[in-house]
């Protein structure tokens, strides 16, 4: 398959409106969920299409709750950016499975219990999740 680099590519805009942002939301979200079986085939994943799809959910629903439209605009530009790098194949199979498969999420820790630790690092996620 060929990479076309303008086949994907958008304009970064910033809405006007909320009818307009839930559009583009909408949107980007079905792109995604078309995307998902193309995804599985190109990177050869071992992973079924609908696995893929749940997890582009929970991405999805994790900002749901975000009502800052600066906020919501620049999460739109990252994951066109993001779905635009997957389909053209921008990427290399271990990339895919680090943003679909694996949760960026740390466990919610008490001041005394990063004190204990010895270290105060919420800003810095570690590069490999096996270091959580």
């Amino acid at each position: 398959m060929t990479t076309i680099p303008t086949r994907l590519a958008r304009t970064a805009t910033s809405s006007t409106s909320r009818v307009e942002q839930r559009k583009r939301v909408l949107d980007l979200y079905r792109d995604w969920m078309r995307g998902a079986p193309e995804i599985c085939t190109l990177y050869a994943l071992d992973v079924p299409a609908s696995t893929v799809r749940a997890v582009i959910r929970q991405r999805f629903e994790h900002n749901r709750y975000v009502s800052d439209p600066k906020t919501i605009d620049i999460l739109l530009h990252k994951s066109r950016q993001e779905y635009q790098e997957s389909m053209n194949f921008w990427k290399q199979e271990p990339h895919v499975l680090g943003l679909l498969l694996t949760s960026r999420e740390r466990p919610h820790r008490t001041f005394l219990q990063k004190f204990y630790e010895g270290r105060d690092e919420d800003a810095v996620l570690p590069a490999s999740p096996s270091n959580v």
